[in-house]
């Protein structure tokens, strides 16, 4: 197996299970990166996954969900100016970072492949481009990230991300969010770092899950 992040191919088979719904379970790590993904058998389909997000509650006018968002808002906001321009990048279906951020005096695009597929927001640069819950998702994340690079403006890009990170390898198999059949890849620290040094990109913690990283 080839890293899907770093291409390394020192990965090696890292823990196994059988899901009662969708079957057997292998997931692979890498060493040089410390990504832990699922083996691409283990991916669903387009319209499996389409299937489980429309199960997803999140709504703009939750408050609860909201307040969520607010932990990747709060510290990103503090770091744009009046004006910029930035993209909810898996906005989900109902995009209430748009309006979280926009009350800030900045503007918003936002783009889905499952809600919101309209590819000319991705043919511009941004100010700052935010990922909500959305890189655990990444099939190819290698690919993601170097497209969310070109999208990023030099000199002044904010890459704002929350996922849950895995804080320690060896409790992976109590850990809940592999149990989530449409996440497929995970992120320690040391991974973020790796990233952040893969695209000389700044990066910074400034509470838990939740990363900056700056180009």
């Amino acid at each position: 197996m080839t890293c899907p992040l770093c291409l390394s191919e020192e990965t090696a088979l890292f823990r196994e299970w059988k899901d009662t719904h969708f079957g057997a379970r292998r997931y692979w790590r890498c060493p040089e990166c410390r990504l832990i993904y699922l083996h691409p058998d283990g991916h669903l389909t387009f319209e499996q996954e389409k299937a489980r997000y429309d199960l997803h509650q999140n709504f703009p006018e939750d408050p609860k969900y909201v307040q969520f968002l607010k932990k990747l808002a709060d510290p990103l906001s503090q770091k744009l100016r009046a004006g910029s321009c930035g993209l909810d990048y898996g906005c989900g279906s109902g995009p209430a970072m748009k309006g979280i951020l926009e009350a800030g005096n900045v503007s918003v695009e936002h783009y889905d492949p499952y809600y919101f597929p309209d590819g000319k927001v991705l043919e511009r640069e941004y100010d700052f481009i935010t990922c909500t819950e959305v890189i655990e998702h990444f099939r190819k994340p290698r690919e993601e990230f170097e497209k969310l690079n070109r999208l990023l403006r030099r000199g002044v890009g904010v890459l704002g991300v929350m996922t849950e990170m895995l804080e320690d390898e060896e409790n992976f198999s109590n850990w809940w969010y592999p149990r989530d059949p449409t996440h497929i890849a995970f992120y320690q620290k040391k991974t973020l770092g790796w990233i952040a040094g893969e695209f000389a990109w700044g990066i910074e913690f400034p509470c838990q899950n939740v990363v900056l990283f700056s180009k």
